[in-house]
């Protein structure tokens, strides 16, 4: 992989976790993802599976996590099972990770070669009550492929259906939101990359520039800085384009007088950030689209002050939509009338601001964690809020990623520049 490697006692650490929210006498087992296939003979970029990944840092397909913390056999108690290597592969592929390499990645002692996965698996079988599955759960997963993890449990029910089984979802959303200080550095990573790519493309945006060139300034920046590439799709979304919430075309010409929003972010190790700012395309804002930017960045500011232990989140969304409705009212966006006659399923700034204000960040851009307990110190939430007026053709939204601490929000975004005059006075410097 292009990143340096990660201190292996994270994933030790991250082990330990996991096992004492365990039933006693049980085995958990996490496959990678697949490598999917495109045409012909061509393959998509391989992305590890989160999970396996965040239990052990193994990067490479075709791997298996097993975890049995009563095992009779103490080496069997963690054991990785990888893809063998050979010639043919080191050739065409390049080596994959040998024993004692998955050792000093992982921290996991016993590691076999594939082909011996289904006699441990049986001896191992003949000791436990019951097996964790691993499975995505994510409330906003959409799966219709088939995942490794699910041909897996179909195999494993059949050919063992006399053992309980369980769900490891659960307890790996509850680790994965609260966040190891090695997972804090690699976000914080993430973060600074995407920072450097924000202030380098500063130089580029100027009337006439399509947005497919922006977005390849960026991804330049975060390739030569060991970064994968982009955390997620990039928006780059000049004018009217900025009103679309999941605009990815990025092929419209960037026009005088218009604000360019983009969202995009680096990720490194596998870590995700995620960032917004607004640009004028002509270097300043008109006095209505700074009216508009300042009244996004004041909700902002607010909702940050928020995400502190014991916020539940739909009530700092409820907190976040009277301070958006107030904004919204000066900017002459919405009437007092409107509010008098908004609901509780429908409210009033809803017609500008229709999305969720914050979500979890990590190894996934949406990361897992509950959306009903309340939030606790560790967790790295979004702030991002917006304002989009199609009428005006803008569209103005303001984002950085928040660690929840016991000492109040710290923003890992702080260093990256936010405020109009700012962003002013750095095109001036640039194109000057």
């Amino acid at each position: 992989m292009k990143y340096e490697q990660i201190d292996k006692t994270l994933f030790i650490r991250n082990r330990k976790r996991f096992c004492k929210e365990l039933k006693s006498n049980s085995l958990a087992i996490f496959n990678s993802n697949d490598i999917m296939p495109t045409n012909a003979d061509g393959t998509m970029e391989f992305r590890q599976n989160n999970d396996l990944f965040h239990l052990s840092g193994i990067d490479q397909e075709e791997s298996i996590l097993l975890i049995c913390p009563d095992a009779l056999d103490e080496k069997h108690r963690e054991i990785l099972f990888l893809k063998e290597t050979n010639e043919h592969i080191a050739v065409w592929e390049g080596a994959k990770l040998n024993k004692d390499q998955a050792f000093e990645t992982s921290g996991i002692k016993t590691v076999y070669w594939l082909n011996q996965f289904e006699s441990v698996l049986q001896t191992l079988m003949n000791e436990v009550k019951q097996v964790y599955l691993n499975s995505n759960e994510h409330l906003r997963a959409n799966v219709e492929v088939e995942t490794r993890d699910a041909r897996f449990g179909k195999w494993i029910r059949e050919t063992y259906p006399t053992h309980d089984y369980e769900r490891s979802a659960p307890i790996m959303h509850k680790i994965r939101s609260i966040k190891d200080e090695v997972e804090i550095a690699l976000i914080q990573k993430a973060c600074d990359l995407t920072g450097s790519a924000f202030r380098k493309i500063l130089k580029t945006i100027k009337p006439g520039v399509m947005e497919y060139e922006i977005e390849a300034d960026i991804i330049h920046e975060f390739i030569r800085n060991r970064s994968r590439g982009f955390a997620y799709t990039p928006i780059i979304a000049s004018g009217a384009s900025a009103c679309v919430l999941h605009y990815i075309d990025n092929n419209r010409e960037c026009k005088a007088g218009d604000v360019i929003l983009m969202d995009f972010a680096a990720e490194y190790a596998n870590y995700a950030s995620d960032l917004t700012r607004c640009v004028p395309v002509s270097g300043k804002f008109t006095a209505r689209q700074k009216e508009v930017y300042n009244a996004v960045l004041r909700v902002m500011k607010a909702a940050t002050k928020m995400l502190v232990p014991g916020t539940f989140l739909h009530e700092y969304q409820a907190e976040v939509g009277k301070l958006m409705e107030k904004e919204l009212l000066g900017l002459g966006l919405i009437t007092q009338e409107d509010i008098d006659k908004q609901t509780p399923d429908s409210p009033a700034y809803k017609k500008y601001f229709m999305h969720g204000t914050s979500h979890y960040l990590g190894l996934d851009v949406h990361d897992v964690g509950s959306w009903t307990k309340p939030i606790e110190a560790g967790m790295v939430f979004t702030c991002e809020p917006g304002i989009y007026i199609p009428e005006e053709n803008l569209g103005i939204r303001l984002e950085n990623d928040i660690l929840v601490t016991e000492n109040g929000p710290k923003d890992l975004m702080a260093h990256i520049p936010l405020e109009a005059d700012e962003i002013e006075a750095l095109m001036r410097e640039v194109k000057n």
